[in-house]
């Protein structure tokens, strides 16, 4: 009997090496294309029962053109790069990694937070003078308040790092789920408007897609930043460029963007107000490690029991 192939479409900077041994041992044969090309994706893996996808968005025409795919395990917690009605409703499983960065993202988020009480972005800028200030100089820390949308794993690891050393900490979080001691629950408009850094913690979805739009920012305080480690699309780019020419904002801090990697001169990763990191706030010596593991284990899983370890999509049509 053949063996079932397994291929990876797009790793980034990550080794598979772990993974594919694992996969290797579960009886599977390996494939790396290194592509987020649909095209290319469907060529090379339409024999494919297991698809290991990165960035790379997998929509339903992709699906269709795979016709012996039964699982897709993503390298990320997140999901929104697969169209996973379209995979429930085709018999198919989509897995994640769970929840294996949520203290390095806290962490990013902190440093990024730090980062803009300091003027960090303003201060290390090779261009400026020895004796250049910006426009709104750093902040005693103990006096900001911090805001935080989304207070779950990483939100709430976010308010530990900052409890006792800021003012004050609002949370907003629309599941109703008890926010941590120290953090004061508020509205979205809340914390929006009464906090001097705004930190986005929130899948995104329907309901998030451009939350963040010109109306909300415009709310913002002045001299306040806004700071983005969960999805870049939760944000509206354009209105967040004119917040940033022209209305309140100081500065933004974002480990992520609506398109990755940003073509050459795109106005907001090259915007003078902007701290950007490359999407790495997930990113540790463990990580790098764990993610490739995790990855792979959801895979082995399905094809030992028949369900992978971190499903967020089930098979509900048939295959």
């Amino acid at each position: 009997m053949a063996r079932p192939l397994a291929v990876y479409t797009d790793l980034d900077d990550l080794d598979p090496a772990a993974g594919v041994a694992l996969l290797e041992e579960a009886g599977f044969r390996v494939e790396i294309l290194e592509t987020r090309d649909p095209d290319l994706i469907a060529g090379a893996a339409r024999e494919a029962t297991a698809l290991l996808v990165g960035y790379g968005p997998v929509d339903a025409d992709l699906l269709t053109r795979l016709p012996h795919l039964e699982i897709v395990s993503l390298l990320s917690r997140g999901f929104d790069s697969v169209d996973t009605v379209a995979a429930s409703e085709r018999g198919l499983w989509v897995a994640t990694v769970g929840d294996l960065a949520s203290a390095e993202v806290a962490v990013h988020t902190w440093a990024l937070a730090l980062a803009a009480v300091r003027r960090l972005d303003f201060f290390t800028r090779g261009e400026r003078s020895w004796l250049d200030r910006p426009e709104h100089p750093p902040r005693r820390l103990s006096e900001i308040t911090l805001g935080l949308v989304g207070v779950g794993r990483i939100g709430s690891g976010v308010a530990r790092l900052a409890d006792g050393h800021v003012g004050r900490i609002l949370g907003h979080d629309r599941s109703g789920r008890d926010l941590p001691a120290g953090v004061v629950a508020a509205t979205l408009d809340e914390v929006v408007t009464g906090s001097d850094i705004v930190s986005i913690h929130l899948p995104l979805d329907g309901s998030t897609t451009g939350l963040f739009d010109a109306r909300l920012l415009a709310r913002m305080r002045p001299g306040s930043w806004l700071l983005n480690v969960s999805r870049g699309a939760i944000v509206d780019t354009d209105a967040l460029i004119d917040a940033l020419d022209d209305g309140p904002l100081a500065g933004a801090a974002l480990d992520v963007l609506d398109h990755e990697p940003p073509p050459p001169g795109d106005r907001l990763a090259t915007h003078p107000k902007v701290m950007l990191t490359p999407h790495v706030a997930y990113l540790s010596d463990a990580t790098a490690r764990d993610y490739v593991l995790a990855q792979a284990r959801n895979v082995v899983e399905w094809h030992r029991s028949g369900r992978p370890i971190h499903p967020v999509a089930v098979p509900e049509g048939p295959k």
